[in-house]
């Protein structure tokens, strides 16, 4: 599977709607060989985390934006479902409550950043605060312009300070969220998942698909890259994100630290 056509080159206009969200990268097997490419890739990522827990001197950053129902929650649940909960953490970004707002927009984001040996996923982001804001017009236009530079140096400082970041937009078509919706309704098991704010969203999906294109494009860098994931088939949004993962891991050189001297002469007593 090629990885980097799905990677925004730094300076590149990104324009969603030439990018099939239903692409498959010419994966011609049926959903049950996929899977099992899944649970490979899993395999792999669960040996890569506990590597990079031991190493402890690389973090790393997974941020997850979409549109709603685009599948942050199963990336998360699919993706990282055999990675050890030592080491992994992940952060969710809803409204900000008072505390929060108090303080400057990334203030709440920096608190969770990964610390050495950690992976963490961000469950939506600090790319809110270019995305919901403008599109519903919370803060001034000239405010949330700057953020685009104020997100560019932040995650420049990360990657100094050892931080790897792959930050990923789950790319679905309006069609499919109707129908994943739809689904939400007439599911009882998923009712929980439906908010009636939805609907009202979707009346927004051209000013988002907007905002994202600029976000993206804005802030698509060397060392904090965008991949933009085709995710109207929940298999090949999966084996994509994971397969990336596994390559970035596999990238960074980790290492197990030196035993202690003397364990050949260890015995455990009786």
């Amino acid at each position: 599977m090629q990885t980097d056509p799905y990677r925004i080159k730094p300076g590149e206009t990104v324009v969603l709607p030439d990018r099939p969200s239903n692409d498959t990268d010419g994966y011609d097997g049926d959903k049950a060989d996929a899977l099992d490419l899944i649970n490979e890739q899993s395999a792999k990522l669960f040996d890569l985390q506990q590597l990079l827990y031991a190493d402890n001197t690389r973090k790393v950053l997974v941020v997850l934006q979409g549109m709603d129902t685009s599948g942050k929650d199963g990336t998360i649940k699919h993706v990282f479902k055999m990675v050890n909960p030592l080491g992994v953490k992940v952060a969710n970004f809803k409204r900000p409550n008072d505390v929060e707002l108090e303080h400057d927009y990334l203030w709440r984001v920096h608190r969770n950043t990964p610390a050495s040996g950690e992976l963490t996923i961000f469950n939506r982001s600090h790319y809110e605060d270019v995305l919901v804001v403008r599109v519903h017009d919370l803060v001034p236009e000239p405010v949330w312009k700057l953020r685009y530079q104020h997100i560019r140096d932040f995650e420049q400082m990360l990657d100094d300070e050892g931080t790897v970041i792959r930050k990923f937009f789950l790319h679905i078509s309006k069609d499919k969220q109707r129908e994943r919706l739809q689904e939400r309704l007439d599911n009882p098991a998923k009712h929980w998942k439906f908010e009636h704010g939805d609907i009202e969203e979707r009346t927004y999906w051209d000013a988002y698909t907007d905002a994202y294109e600029e976000a993206i494009s804005r802030t698509s860098t060397i060392d904090a890259p965008w991949y933009v994931i085709p995710s109207d088939r929940k298999w090949f949004r999966n084996l994509l994100v994971s397969r990336i993962l596994v390559e970035t891991l596999e990238s960074l050189d980790l290492t197990y630290p030196e035993p202690a001297q003397g364990l050949d002469k260890i015995s455990i007593p009786d």
